[in-house]
């Protein structure tokens, strides 16, 4: 590639997926791990799913810079609020501080966010927090450049009333999804899932995720691609 042809000023694509979902119980957080800055990928191992509080976190898409910058006020505020009150924040009260820093800053900001997580007054939570500062409080939410492609496949496979390994199933098939179709999503699947018990972190590295239509099995050597077979079609 010539750096001379490359406008190295034009603004950088970003992309990401990131997705939220609530179940019978608590909230399964998932995110790809592809940090890109236009054509180049500068991180592929990053984690776009960070804490806020002991029972709440949230997804990050969008500028890298933004959405660090609007985790750590909210994190900020929130141990202040917490000592203040003697007790955890609430998902309504994290998520109400990530939407006054995003609407009040919302022509200089380039960040959407999925706030997640649980709390004893009720339960689990999922907050989109897209550009501009809007606050939805709902059942799942998806958000970044991979995102495209997931609105009809969570029409059909979502439901209510999940348990906790069905939603973190969907959570991670999503997201392999997007990985397939999306340029700018890739890497690995980080999950958190959170309910009364407290926090579990999950990961799933690019080589154990499902396959999905004319996507190439991990290779040692490009030589090795004209040995291999294609993969079945894509089977929901």
């Amino acid at each position: 590639m010539d750096l001379k042809e490359v406008n190295l000023s034009a603004p950088h694509s970003m992309g990401t997926t990131i997705i939220g979902v609530t179940y019978n119980g608590g909230v399964v957080l998932g995110a790809d791990s592809r940090t890109s800055t236009g054509v180049y990928v500068a991180n592929r191992a990053s984690d776009k799913i960070t804490q806020l509080t002991d029972n709440v976190y949230v997804c990050r898409s969008g500028s890298a810079a933004d959405s660090q910058i609007v985790s750590d006020y909210v994190r900020y505020f929130l141990h202040q609020h917490t000592i203040q009150l003697g007790q955890p924040a609430t998902v309504k009260v994290a998520a109400n501080l990530v939407r006054l820093i995003a609407y009040n800053n919302k022509n200089m900001l380039q960040t959407g966010l999925i706030v997640g997580g649980w709390d004893k007054y009720e339960g689990g939570k999922i907050y989109g927090i897209p550009l501009g500062g809007t606050i939805i409080e709902q059942p799942f939410a998806i958000g970044g450049s991979g995102s495209s492609y997931l609105y009809g496949f969570f029409d059909q496979a979502w439901k209510e009333g999940m348990t906790k390994d069905e939603a973190e199933q969907l959570v991670v098939k999503a997201v392999s999804l997007a990985i397939a179709r999306d340029g700018a999503s890739g890497g690995v699947v980080r999950t958190v899932i959170i309910n009364s018990e407290g926090v579990t972190r999950n990961f799933y590295p690019g080589d154990k995720l499902p396959l999905w239509h004319e996507e190439l099995e991990p290779q040692n050597s490009l030589l090795d691609i004209l040995n291999t077979s294609s993969p079945e079609p894509m089977n929901i």
